[in-house]
């Protein structure tokens, strides 16, 4: 199978003068020609400014100087982080365009921008990462690679379809119930929302305020890794961000998980009928992998879960429209369909569901801590389903929230890390999420990385990519010489 290259892969045939950046820039350029409008990976992009810093990376290797941790490597930004290059919309009518202007760059993209990263464009989003896309306004609708039928999950879409296509090896998402994982699990890449408080988010516009998290997206556990190290660590701009010292994460991928303690929860009593008959399998199969690394594997079941999976809607929605509240009552109409309802509903919300949601969150988390003491890993499915057709999520919105496995986390504020773990009978890809203890993203890379090293789920190309020239490549050059 031809592959895409990592953004390990990359940089090594960048050190190693096997290719250049302006070369990589070049192929994400023209895949994103070929694919974009078919599959609305992008809101705006910046060809001119990122050949530019390509150019600039190019001299740096060419002198040999001290390159940087991203020096090269073509990266899109969810276009609700704002960039120095232009808009932020939010793929929203509503945001005031000088908002993102005034922002300049958020604190992520500055960190991107000083390790050398190549920042290729803003990519699309649900409005306000919430909701699903809406076919009325003028904006993109993110689809699957695998099958453009299909939705690429969200809120972090064009992210999303965009590593899975080719059109930059990474990229930033943000997630507030899922909306790095879900994408990720749904376009057959890795992503991870890390501690909440590990990555600072202003510059970004708000969801959930003591939800919100910006993280990493692309092909393998150890680009996650890589783009953490560059994006963690405190910040005074963002009031959420902790201080806590930021791991080695690239040190402790090894391959070797002898004595981790995996605790695994199939979370099938929670879907029932609705999940899809490959969850349990693919599960089944990557526990056995990671059992061959040398992990000790037990059943668990997750304390609390249908109670903290309600109090993170509570407390989504209710912060939500705390934000948005004002302009509800001036520009209803120019809202999502979807915003307004998910949005909207916390109207009926009151202070005390508020405040019994945030004591929810306590009580799980306590109990989550707990959990901890016997196990240094969590592992589920990201989903018990796949992506749903984009049929079904125009006529059912928000219908693909209960299959999803992420909001848990979310509300109690663990490191969650998705990896594909493989297909189901329909072709479309699946994920594995890897949760660890607060603080710990090392262990979740430890595990991802691992578990990567002998499957091959998360350098597979997908279809749409294969019918243009442009976008599928021998990219032995790169592939060899992380050899």
């Amino acid at each position: 199978m031809t592959e895409f290259p990592t953004i390990s892969d990359a940089l090594d045939g960048l050190r190693e003068n096997k290719v250049t950046a302006t070369e990589l820039l070049s192929r994400a350029i023209a895949t994103a020609d070929a694919l974009d409008e078919e599959l609305g990976i992008y809101i705006d992009r910046y060809n001119q400014q990122a050949l530019e810093t390509a150019g600039r990376a190019d001299a740096v290797y060419a002198a040999g100087s001290q390159a940087g941790p991203l020096e090269g490597i073509p990266l899109g930004i969810k276009d609700i982080i704002s960039t120095i290059e232009g808009r932020t919309t939010a793929q929203s009518l509503v945001l005031d365009p000088a908002w993102g202007a005034g922002q300049g760059d958020a604190v992520v993209v500055q960190r991107l921008r000083s390790a050398g990263g190549v920042i290729t464009g803003k990519t699309t989003t649900m409005e306000f990462a919430i909701g699903s896309p809406d076919w009325s306004k003028p904006f993109p609708i993110p689809k699957n690679p695998w099958n453009t039928d299909h939705w690429p999950g969200g809120s972090s879409s064009g992210t999303g379809n965009g590593v899975a296509a080719g059109a930059f090896l990474g990229g930033l998402g943000t997630d507030t119930g899922g909306s790095i994982r879900m994408p990720a699990a749904y376009c057959g890449i890795s992503g991870i929302k890390a501690t909440f408080g590990r990555v600072p988010k202003s510059g970004c516009a708000p969801l959930g305020y003591s939800l919100d998290n910006i993280g990493p997206m692309a092909r393998s556990a150890r680009d996650c890794a890589i783009m953490l190290q560059v994006l963690a660590g405190y910040d005074a701009s963002d009031a959420c961000a902790v201080a806590e010292p930021v791991a080695d994460y690239l040190s402790g991928l090894t391959g070797d998980l002898t004595g981790l303690r995996i605790g695994v929860d199939s979370l099938a009593q929670h879907v029932g009928e609705d999940g899809d008959p490959a969850t349990v399998g693919l599960l089944d199969a990557a526990i056995s992998v990671l059992a061959e690394a040398g992990a000790t594997v037990t059943g668990v079941e997750l304390p609390f879960y249908p109670e903290v999976v309600a109090a993170t809607g509570v407390t989504l929605r209710s912060e939500a429209f705390a934000y948005h509240a004002p302009d509800f009552r001036d520009r209803w109409e120019d809202y999502f369909r979807s915003t307004r309802t998910g949005v909207g509903s916390a109207a009926a919300y009151s202070g005390a569901d508020y405040v019994q949601a945030q004591r929810v969150r306590h009580v799980g988390k306590k109990a989550a801590d707990a959990l901890f003491a016997d196990f240094d890993v969590i592992l589920t499915p990201t989903a018990s389903t796949p992506a749903m057709s984009l049929e079904v999520v125009q006529a059912l919105p928000g219908s693909w929230f209960r299959l999803n496995h992420t909001s848990y986390w979310n509300a109690l504020g663990n490191p969650a890390l998705s990896v594909p773990m493989g297909f189901n009978a329909a072709g479309l890809p699946m994920g594995m999420q890897i949760v660890t203890k607060p603080f710990d993203e090392a262990t979740a890379f430890k595990v991802g990385e691992a578990y990567q090293r002998t499957t091959g789920w998360h350098l597979a190309v997908p279809p749409v990519a294969g019918r243009y020239d442009v976008a599928v490549r021998d990219q032995g050059d790169l592939t060899d010489a992380a050899a």
